[in-house]
């Protein structure tokens, strides 16, 4: 029986994940469990799945679940979350959000575990030094993102040497096809409206904001050793493929599926086996037809800042794009600035910074804290300026 560490068990992805394991009680056992905020979720889970480990994010909600639950080992903090990741697991989801996953990872990859690995932020953050820590202790990375897991599999069984290109695919989110102007009046409850996926309200803005797909430029390129311009997006609405790998003999691999995180969940927990899908496939006749559109990458300019962020290889500008990406995002949800005030911010702040290399792990972490904090200070920042949102137009 496998034991699973999920760090970030009460979000979409680690909820969904304890959902596919107790569907698949014979094979999995999880060793541990975490959250944020959400204490009385965890509370839930661990009464239902009896983890060794729960790690909360403070010492206060540590001690006040260990009276309740006697039978399990408690931690608190980022340091929990990594004596959580390196500990008696056999393999570690992480499903954290933003970079609280960078310690974790790092942790996890240096005790050379398999790690079920839905936290882009870490790889567009610490994506070398996490790399290195990989290959260094023969740790696996499994890819849960629906795109990077389809990228996976399209690559099985053949030469990386032989691809010429990565596809990813996106749907193009509440807003594809909107205008700038028409972007200008969107709303926090229309943002987190996405069409096709369930997931969690960063990812799901991020997803409108086609930041996501910048963000996933940037993990491919190191979980899958490509050059940058080797990996284009194509907006495909239906979100049936899930992504695509073009050989040098011009033949396509694509992945198809039904759009449900179960899935790259699954796929991930499992490998290298595959779990029995009750819910079944793809019904093409039904489905009629699939179509793809190139991104607007004029009214959605994230892509084309993420691309701009890895041009100097090993730079400090991807830590930038991702945290003022996050401050921002936290800002819209919060209603304090406009939508297209996200994408004209960052770059905004993008421009503003002077690249730094050779960063490590508390380097990052003390780069990342600050462009938050200065985001958060600025009163420029605040109000839906017009010179500001056009910006990236």
């Amino acid at each position: 029986m496998k034991k699973i560490a999920i760090l970030g068990s009460t979000g979409s992805i680690g909820t969904q994940a304890l959902e596919v394991i107790q569907e698949n009680s014979g094979k999995f056992e999880v060793f541990a469990v975490s959250c944020e905020n959400n204490t009385d979720l965890l509370s839930e889970q661990i009464e239902k799945f009896r983890p060794q480990i729960a790690v909360a994010a403070n010492e206060k909600d540590a001690l006040l679940l260990s009276r309740k639950h006697l039978g399990t080992e408690f931690l608190f903090g980022t340091r929990g979350l990594a004596l959580a990741a390196s500990a008696g697991a056999d393999m570690v989801l992480n499903a954290l959000s933003g970079t609280s996953g960078l310690v974790p990872t790092y942790e996890a990859a240096k005790a050379g575990k398999v790690i079920a690995f839905a936290n882009k932020e870490t790889l567009v953050a610490g994506g070398s030094i996490i790399m290195k820590a990989v290959h260094g202790s023969g740790a696996v990375l499994l890819p849960v993102d629906s795109e990077h897991c389809a990228i996976q599999q399209c690559l099985l069984g053949n030469s990386p040497r032989e691809v010429r290109r990565l596809v990813l695919t996106a749907s193009g989110g509440p807003f594809r096809g909107y205008s700038l102007e028409e972007l200008k009046r969107v709303t926090p409850e229309q943002a987190l409206r996405h069409p096709r996926w369930n997931m969690g309200r960063k990812i799901t803005v991020d997803s409108a904001t086609m930041m996501n797909k910048g963000l996933e430029i940037i993990e491919a390129k190191w979980l899958f050793d490509m050059r940058p311009e080797m990996i284009d997006v194509v907006v495909h609405p239906q979100s049936i493929v899930h992504s695509m790998v073009e050989y040098c003999d011009g033949a396509v691999i694509a992945q198809l599926g039904k759009p449900d995180m179960k899935g790259p969940i699954g796929y991930a927990l499992a490998y290298p086996e595959r779990l029995e899908n009750k819910a079944g496939g793809v019904d093409f006749a039904e489905l009629g037809s699939l179509t793809f559109e190139k991104p607007d990458e004029g009214t959605f300019a994230c892509m084309r800042l993420a691309r701009q962020a890895i041009k100097d290889e090993g730079s400090s500008c991807p830590v930038v794009l991702n945290a003022a990406n996050e401050a921002l995002v936290r800002l819209f949800l919060e209603k304090k600035i406009g939508f297209l005030d996200i994408q004209s911010n960052v770059e905004r702040v993008l421009e503003a910074h002077k690249p730094e290399h050779g960063l490590d792990i508390d380097g990052i972490l003390e780069l990342d804290k600050e462009i938050r904090e200065g985001i958060g200070n600025d009163s420029s920042i605040y109000g839906n300026s017009a010179e500001r949102t056009h910006i990236c137009a």
